[in-house]
């Protein structure tokens, strides 16, 4: 019986394994759990208001990892008819399913600072 579930158990991990492999495709990099807490934050966010809050990422750097996540659809980009043109970028629905896991990254962060600081 033991024999049978094994490779039940094996094709089990090798999908969650691949289901952590898609999720660092799309969020991994320097920027981009930074640029999401960002907009996360605030809710919806204007290019310059990320450029401030990202401390060390440039204009085409925060160009380049917005268009990747607007591609994953996990931000939407506006372009106000304001003058000058404003563009506010927000979550989507499915971006917003990123919330918790921003929560824990944050709250881990504060705790990780605290436990090196203590040494």
């Amino acid at each position: 019986m033991e024999l049978e579930c094994k490779p039940r158990v094996e094709q089990q991990h090798k999908k969650e394994m691949m289901a952590v492999q898609d999720s660092m495709d799309v969020l991994s990099g320097k920027w981009k759990i930074s640029i999401l807490s960002s907009i996360c934050y605030y809710n919806k966010r204007r290019f310059s208001d990320i450029l401030n809050d990202v401390v060390g990422i440039s204009n085409k750097m925060l160009s380049k990892e917005l268009k990747e996540l607007e591609i994953n659809k996990l931000i939407k980009r506006t372009v106000l008819d304001t003058q000058p043109i404003t563009v506010q970028y927000e979550l989507t629905d499915h971006g917003l399913t990123l919330r918790t896991i921003i929560n824990y990254l944050t709250e881990w962060g504060i705790e990780h600072r605290k436990k090196i600081i203590e040494q």
